[in-house]
């Protein structure tokens, strides 16, 4: 498997649920813009909206890279507002991995599928 899955998990502060929406807008308009490789990039909140979560899928470990590069000081915004953690799916590279290290991301290799 080539592709690389992400679930972006983010659980938003009490009180910053609008910035955090607003935020969420302008990083959709940044990955329409800019990414090349970003193949899925769909955003759910929980019932109350204080959690949300983002269902990635990217060509490559590359391609999620240069999304993270794309994204600049708005994940930083978005560390501000809510708690982060990555889960990673398929054969990342160690770049990648390592690139996120700091953040804990659970990694799971791909074993099979359809």
């Amino acid at each position: 498997m080539t592709n690389i899955q992400v679930t972006a998990k983010f659980k938003v502060h009490p009180g910053k649920e609008e910035a955090f929406k607003e935020l969420a807008r302008a990083c959709m308009a940044c990955v329409k813009e800019k990414d090349t490789g970003t193949l899925q990039y769909d955003w759910y909140f929980s019932e109350d909206g204080s959690e949300f979560r983002v269902r990635e899928t990217y060509s490559s470990s590359d391609a999620v890279l240069a999304h993270v590069a794309n994204l600049g000081p708005l994940f930083g915004q978005f560390l501000e507002l809510s708690e982060f953690t990555p889960e990673i799916y398929g054969d990342a590279s160690d770049v990648l991995v390592g690139a996120v290290e700091a953040f804990k991301p659970e990694v799971y290799g791909y074993y099979q599928g359809l």
